[in-house]
């Protein structure tokens, strides 16, 4: 049961949020400024984050006045070794947060204290565990850049309504994890920026209606899992739904992923830090997954969600290691170096485990063009691969107005039939986009679940069907759409016509009449 007062108290918060993070930008755009608002966000998370777990334990001591913030340096240092090794990271009293804030206004030097700090929240983790996932994660915010003003003065100014912005965010105790208000609150503020940036912005982001759909996919029957893997996870918004639908600790061996940009890759990280994601629970690289895959130690995964780029150049056939390497060698040929979208689900498949579930967002195209990409479908249709394929609506994404589908692939299927789904009506109109309810989601799962035939919304064709149709993977090649035409009774129309023709017949002899009365 949604609880509506908690609901209106969310809704209130993220207007806040983003009435601060909106005017904090002034002229610079959105999404070049999110790196700042979400920095800075990451930088009072983890000094409260840090701040709370050293009081907690002082207090379960006895100790019941303690407060880091307030600690000397040189007494915090004692501890440094011990806390790195617990929580991945350290930060002296004097570079927390809180009290960096308080003394911003009257610091001329404010954007070198902050490098400074950022420089050795990044170093506390050198040589430790956690290394590569504190390595390089402030290089995106950058307190010289133009960007926030063209003097240091009018920068640092920047800089002290940034903290002071962030710090007025209502995000209340970290300890109290039943609202994730920090990690929720990042997710807006990435949805919001995406929804406004365009194309720039939102093939980075896939909103939260889709990310749940695809997760609810790849969980059914499930309550938990060994691992959950994106190979282009983007700023992790996918790979973080699994816990959100499954809970906190049923994802058992953690999260992983690859990005290749490397600004959103440093999202990515900060977004697993901001859901509380421990330093050993998430293994995030930056590489070209396709050409450089960073988890061969850590595959099969149980959990495979993704919603790669749609048609992308890659190597391809251009470079002769590609077609023996075991992910795509199977298949005896590879996607087309113009458009790398097989590619990326023949990686999955490689990857997924034997008990698992692959939900990939795809570019329609994949599903009927020939060449190379029909002898993939070939490939995975014949060894009973797809287990399901979903047309969705078009507009669900930023950036892109066009109709998506959703190809679900498992190794170990009770049928050899594949279950076509349309979904394109599926959703509701809000302002410029298309959106899916949770109602939309509960059905297209629900029969998912069922792999059950329903009118013009979902088939299941058999191996000889799919096979017979040159393996088109199309769902409308399948599922006939509902004509919604309006039925015509021929017998009446022509009934109703016949008698318009005797009226207007009437007519014509009372015209006719009354000028010949005239001309009388």
């Amino acid at each position: 049961m949604v609880d509506t007062k908690k609901e209106q108290e969310r809704d209130e918060l993220h207007r806040a949020i983003w009435a601060i993070a909106d005017e904090l930008r002034g002229a610079v755009d959105g999404w070049d400024f999110k790196n700042y608002v979400l920095g800075t966000m990451f930088y009072r998370y983890i000094s409260e984050n840090l701040c709370n777990y050293i009081n907690n334990g002082e207090v379960d001591a006895g100790n019941t006045d303690f407060d880091f913030a307030k600690m000397p340096d040189e007494d915090a240092e004692e501890a440094r070794d011990g806390l790195v090794e617990e929580k991945g990271f350290f930060i002296l009293p004097s570079e927390l947060f809180c009290n960096v804030r308080a003394n911003a206004a009257n610091d001329e030097n404010l954007n070198e204290t902050l490098e400074r700090v950022f420089r050795h929240i990044e170093e506390s983790a050198k040589g430790s565990e956690a290394e590569s996932d504190f390595a390089g994660l402030f290089d995106d915010y950058d307190v010289n850049s133009n960007k926030l003003g063209s003097t240091v003065a009018k920068r640092n100014e920047k800089l002290v309504k940034l903290l002071n912005g962030v710090g007025e965010m209502n995000l209340g105790d970290v300890k109290d994890h039943s609202i994730d208000a920090f990690g929720d609150a990042y997710e807006y503020l990435m949805t919001m920026y995406a929804s406004n940036a365009g194309k720039s912005g939102g093939e980075f982001f896939t909103p939260a209606d889709v990310s749940e759909l695809l997760t609810r996919l790849g969980t059914v029957g499930k309550t938990e899992i060994n691992k959950v893997y994106d190979p282009a996870c983007g700023s992790g918004s996918l790979l973080l739904k699994a816990e959100k639908i499954l809970g906190k600790d049923a994802i058992r061996n953690g999260f992983y992923g690859q990005e290749i940009n490397i600004t959103t890759y440093n999202l990515c990280r900060i977004n697993m830090f901001l859901h509380d994601v421990g330093f050993d629970k998430f293994d995030i690289a930056c590489e070209d997954t396709l050409i450089s895959p960073q988890h061969w130690d850590d595959e099969p995964f149980e959990l495979i969600v993704s919603n790669p780029p749609y048609s992308i150049k890659w190597a391809g056939d251009e470079n002769p290691l590609l077609i023996n390497d075991p992910r795509f060698a199977p298949a005896g040929v590879l996607a087309p170096k113009s458009k790398a979208d097989m590619a990326f689900i023949m990686h999955s498949l490689s990857w997924l485990a034997s008990n698992g579930t692959a939900a990939i967002v795809c570019f329609p195209g994949i599903m009927y063009r020939g060449g190379a990409e029909q002898k993939i479908r070939k490939y995975l249709i014949d060894n009973n691969y797809v287990d399901c394929v979903i047309q969705l609506p078009s507009n669900l994404f930023f950036g892109t107005s066009i109709a998506t589908c959703i190809m679900v692939m498992k190794k170990n299927k009770a049928d050899n039939k594949t279950l076509f789904i349309d979904a394109t009506s599926e959703c509701v109109k809000v302002t410029n986009n298309n959106k899916l309810t949770s109602e939309n989601i509960e059905r297209i799962v629900d029969v998912f679940a069922k792999r059950e035939e329903v009118e013009h919304f979902a088939h299941l064709a058999s191996y000889e069907e799919v096979s017979g149709n040159d393996y088109n993977l199309s769902v409308s090649t399948y599922v006939e759409a509902e004509d919604t035409r309006e039925k015509i009774d021929i017998v009446k129309l022509n009934a109703e016509i016949k008698e318009i023709v005797a009226r207007e017949q009437i007519l014509r002899d009372e015209i006719d009449k009354i000028i010949a009365e005239i001309e009388v």
